[in-house]
């Protein structure tokens, strides 16, 4: 659909619908501008939510024949 189908359709509607998809149009702006907004990360936020265990950096069994 083009702009202009867009706005003739929009034109033959009576004036309380036009306010009606005037709201709808407001309310997907809204929708695109917070969508957009991205918060800083802080360094060392999620320290705590994970733990590594002690043998994290030793190598694995499976991959025995491959090293």
């Amino acid at each position: 659909m083009t702009d202009i189908q867009l706005y003739k359709q929009i034109d033959s509607l009576p004036k309380e619908l036009k306010k009606e998809v005037n709201d709808f149009v407001e309310f997907l702006n809204q929708k695109i501008k917070s969508d957009k907004k991205i918060k800083q990360r802080k360094f060392g936020y999620a320290k705590g939510y994970f733990k590594m265990s002690p043998d994290f950096n030793s190598p694995l069994e499976d991959f025995k024949e491959y090293m």
